[in-house]
């Protein structure tokens, strides 16, 4: 599937990324390293995500004179992680706009159909103020990011994006079809979906290998 030309859909190429993202993918990359990798691709990505948020001049007081210069303006960042792995990403956004307020959505994925279970649901408020940032390390399927923009939208969520760290070209290509007004940003697209649903070759299961269970 090639992506190259799609409206909305932001594949990286940087080479940070990328070395950052093959320390992941090894088995043997323990939990402590593996979660300070997973908050620096997030930096990264979000550094690329966030390059057209909205300014305004102020004036300011240097030691030499007063100026007009840049600062935010506009809407107030939300950062939405999907449970549980998401959440391993934020950080790593909340590093580069601190004042940003993190709400969660919370699903587990059916062994038996794949599908995503949602269980929880709480965002900032006013949500439809704000510019949203979804995360998620894994786009495998595409079901519970797709689920968790049709939560946000309900609530009157407007301006949206998505991050993950890998993705499967099926799960992209699904989320693309279901919310082409959603910016995508992949640090990895993967070559495809196993039989059961898992990512190849993928780097296992991120949440797991985030906080350190099995």
């Amino acid at each position: 599937m090639n992506f190259e030309n799609e409206k909305n859909i932001f594949i990286m190429t940087h080479p940070l990324i990328q070395h950052k993202i093959s320390r992941l993918r090894d088995k043997n990359t323990g939990t402590n390293e593996f979660r300070k990798l997973v908050e620096e691709i997030a930096m990264l990505e979000g550094f690329v995500a966030l390059e057209d948020l909205p300014t305004a001049d102020v004036e300011i007081e240097t030691p030499i004179e007063t100026c007009l210069t840049p600062v935010i303006s506009g809407r107030t960042l939300a950062i939405v992680p999907i449970l549980r792995a998401g959440l391993g990403m934020v950080n790593g956004v909340l590093a580069l706009a601190p004042t940003a307020k993190v709400g969660h959505i919370g699903m587990y994925r059916n062994e038996e159909t794949h599908e995503p279970v949602p269980y929880y649901c709480k965002l900032p408020s006013p949500i439809e103020e704000r510019l949203i940032v979804v995360t998620d390390p894994m786009l495998a399927t595409g079901g519970s990011a797709i689920d968790a923009i049709n939560q946000i939208k309900k609530q009157g969520g407007k301006m949206i994006k998505f991050m993950c760290i890998i993705a499967a070209p099926e799960g992209l290509r699904k989320l693309h079809e279901a919310h082409p007004d959603v910016q995508i940003y992949v640090g990895h697209l993967d070559r495809e979906l196993n039989k059961d649903a898992y990512i190849c070759p993928g780097l296992g299961d991120a949440g797991d290998r985030i906080f350190g269970t099995k």
